[in-house]
C-alpha cells in the first residue's frame, strides 16, 4: 500500500477499530498495535508510537464526548483517586516509554505479545466479572493509596511499552480497588490516561523517535481522525450490539494478534 491509497485504508482501519472500540468503552489502541504491524508492516516500536499518538487524539476527545452523561462535576469530586494513580502510572509511563525505545525489537516483540495475551483475559474475564459491581475491596487510607500508586506504576508501563490508554487496566482498578461505578470509572480512566499518554509520547520524543511523526504524518493524521469518527459512531450504536458478545470477539482478536506476534519473534529468532 503505498500514498493515497495507503491513507484510505488507515482511514479505514481506524474507524473500524475507533468503532469498536466505542461500543466497550474503549479507544481501540490494543486493536490498532496489531494490525500497524500486520497490515501496514511497521516496526514495533514505529507502531507502538504511530498507536501512541492516535490513542492519545481518541482519548482527548472522548472526555468531552461522555461529558453529557458523566457531568464534569462528578469527575471532579473523585480527583483524589485520579491523583493517587498518577503518582504511579506517571512513573511507569516515563520507565516504560525509555525501555521500549532501548530494547532490542525481538525482546520488545515478546514483551508485547505477553501483553496483548493479558489484555485479551482482562478483557474477556473483567468486564463479566465487574459488570453491575461497585464495593470497594480495601477502604480508604494507606493501604488502598499504596495499592492505588503500585497499580498505576504497573497501568503505566504497559501503557508506554503498547501505546495503549490502559482503559483496561484502569477501569477494573478504580472499580475493585476504590469501588466506583463503571460508567464514572469510564471518564475517570480518560483523565488518568491523557496524562500518562502525554508522559509516556514526550519520552519517547526524547528519544529521537519523533521524526517517525514527520515522516508518516499523513498516515497518523488520517487514522487519528478515522479512530476518532469510529470512536462517536461507537457510543450511537451501544444499545444495539450485547456487550457481552463483542468482548468475547474482541478478546479473541488479542489471542490471535498475540499468536501472529509470536509467529513473528520466533521467525526473527531463526
Amino acid at each position: 500500500m503505498i500514498g493515497a491509497i495507503r491513507n484510505i485504508w488507515s482511514f479505514i482501519t481506524g474507524t473500524l477499530i475507533g468503532t469498536l472500540g466505542g461500543l466497550i468503552g474503549l479507544g481501540g489502541a490494543e486493536f490498532r498495535l496489531p494490525l500497524l504491524v500486520g497490515i501496514f508492516k511497521f516496526t514495533s516500536l514505529d507502531a507502538v508510537m504511530i498507536n501512541k499518538m492516535s490513542s492519545l487524539l481518541v482519548v482527548a476527545c472522548s472526555l468531552p464526548f461522555r461529558s453529557t452523561t458523566i457531568p464534569w462535576t462528578e469527575i471532579g469530586l473523585n480527583y483524589t483517586i485520579i491523583v493517587n494513580i498518577l503518582a504511579g502510572s506517571l512513573i511507569g509511563a516515563w520507565i516504560g516509554a525509555h525501555y521500549a525505545t532501548n530494547i532490542k525489537t525481538v525482546l520488545l516483540d515478546k514483551v508485547i505479545m505477553v501483553l496483548l495475551i493479558a489484555l485479551a483475559l482482562g478483557m474477556i474475564f473483567g468486564h463479566t466479572v465487574l459488570e453491575g459491581k461497585h464495593i470497594a475491596l480495601f477502604p480508604e487510607g494507606g493501604i488502598r493509596i499504596t495499592i492505588g500508586i503500585a497499580a498505576g506504576i504497573i497501568i503505566g508501563l504497559i501503557a508506554a511499552i503498547l501505546g495503549v490508554a490502559g482503559g483496561e487496566l484502569i477501569i477494573p482498578t478504580l472499580v475493585l480497588v476504590y469501588g466506583v461505578d463503571i460508567k464514572l470509572a469510564g471518564s475517570l480512566s480518560l483523565c488518568i490516561s491523557l496524562p500518562t499518554m502525554i508522559v509516556a509520547f514526550y519520552r519517547y520524543s526524547q528519544s529521537g523517535a519523533i521524526t517517525l511523526f514527520k515522516r508518516e504524518t499523513s498516515f497518523i493524521v488520517s487514522m487519528a481522525v478515522g479512530s476518532i469518527a469510529g470512536t462517536a459512531i461507537g457510543g450511537q450504536l451501544i444499545g444495539y450490539i450485547p456487550s457481552n458478545i463483542l468482548v468475547l470477539l474482541l478478546g479473541s482478536i488479542l489471542f490471535i494478534s498475540a499468536i501472529k506476534t509470536f509467529k513473528k519473534t520466533k521467525h526473527s529468532n531463526n
